[in-house]
């Protein structure tokens, strides 16, 4: 199994309670893809370097977890397809 990175960045103005409901989500897609989530990280509210769809902000979240080869592309085309999410990458971490 590799080490992946994935950060996203959800949309500033939902709440304190869709925010988490997204986080978790996030993290179960994780899990029915094989994966096994080691830690998430909520950075916060954040300026944004330019504005997209017109947020100036955004929600920023670090996961870091383990999968197999094809994890990385399906949690790609998951997130782009989710309204909350204004932008998301996925990386293989190297040791």
């Amino acid at each position: 199994m590799a080490h992946y990175e994935l950060m996203y960045i959800l949309k500033p103005d939902l709440g304190e309670e869709q925010t988490a409901a997204d986080i978790d989500r996030f993290n179960d897609l994780v899990a029915r893809a094989q994966g096994s989530v080691e830690k998430t990280e909520k950075w916060g509210r954040r300026k944004l370097a330019y504005d997209i769809d017109s947020h100036g902000e955004g929600f920023y979240v670090l996961v870091v977890f383990q999968g197999d080869g094809t994890i990385g592309n399906e949690l790609t085309r998951l997130l782009k397809i989710e309204d909350d999410v204004l932008r998301s990458m996925v990386v293989r971490a190297d040791d």
